[in-house]
């Protein structure tokens, strides 16, 4: 059985989906800043506008939803069953702007990071990946 939404239902879901400050940044944010690291939020002068950024490091980290950004091979990044070529381009409009963003980024000597909502399941784990990451 397929859940079908009403316009009206499906506009007033979409107003609520954030862009900045979502629980699985904030999650990535606190991690960060109990490990000790200090950085700056959402630099809008930086290719997609990195959700931390860690100048000592030279390093940018986003946060992505595992829907909104097409996670490959997770469960959570299932297309909606209605307005199928509709969602397709969107999300594939989404990736190729993150990938561009990422190249960019790495073009002007930064490194990335990647967090995809699904690991924040796995804190002992993401922590080990960040320090990693930040370790060069």
């Amino acid at each position: 059985m397929v859940d079908v939404m009403s316009p009206e239902q499906r506009s007033r879901a979409m107003a609520k989906v954030r862009s900045k400050d979502t629980k699985p940044e904030l999650r990535v944010r606190r991690l960060l800043h109990g490990m000790g690291f200090r950085f700056r939020l959402h630099r809008r002068d930086l290719p997609g506008t990195p959700d931390m950024v860690l100048l000592k490091y030279r390093a940018a980290i986003f946060v992505h939803g595992c829907f909104w950004h097409a996670h490959p091979g997770c469960s959570r990044a299932t297309k909606p069953a209605t307005r199928v070529e509709f969602w397709t381009e969107k999300l594939g409009r989404n990736a190729e702007r993150d990938a561009r963003a990422q190249r960019e980024l790495q073009a002007a000597g930064w490194r990335v990071l990647v967090v995809w909502e699904c690991e924040l399941r796995d804190a002992e784990g993401l922590e080990e990946r960040l320090r990693a990451f930040l370790a060069g």
